[in-house]
């Protein structure tokens, strides 16, 4: 398990890049008419996103998974500009950060043991 902070955010943005990328090998298959062979790799970064999300130490899973979505809606936006050509607006941005605030909130704060 992964408890140091760089080691944490470093897993949520292997497990972003993971599950992005399955869930676009389903979009494609789905909504761009591509090959149902799309979906073996989709399914199997699928599994590699919920593998890596494990390996965060954390008591409770909701919480990992709350942190995890602030890296998980920027780094869409990123997928957004690199891999679709559209490049995202201040209000995409400004959302973004206010969601990596808060993940950063979560991940950092002083905790008593449970």
């Amino acid at each position: 398990m992964l408890s140091s902070l760089p080691s944490v955010w470093a897993v949520y943005l292997a497990a972003a890049i993971a599950e992005i990328a399955g869930c676009f090998a389903f979009w494609a298959w789905l909504r761009l008419d591509k090959s149902v062979l799309w979906l073996v790799p989709g399914v199997g970064a699928l599994a590699l996103f919920a593998f890596l999300l494990a390996q965060v130490d954390s008591p409770f899973a909701g919480r990992a998974y709350a942190a995890y979505g602030g890296v998980y809606i920027a780094s869409s936006l990123v997928w957004l500009w690199a891999v679709e050509g559209m490049r995202p607006d201040r209000w995409d941005m400004i959302g973004a950060l206010i969601c990596l605030v808060g993940a950063a909130i979560i991940v950092a704060a002083p905790r008593t043991p449970a």
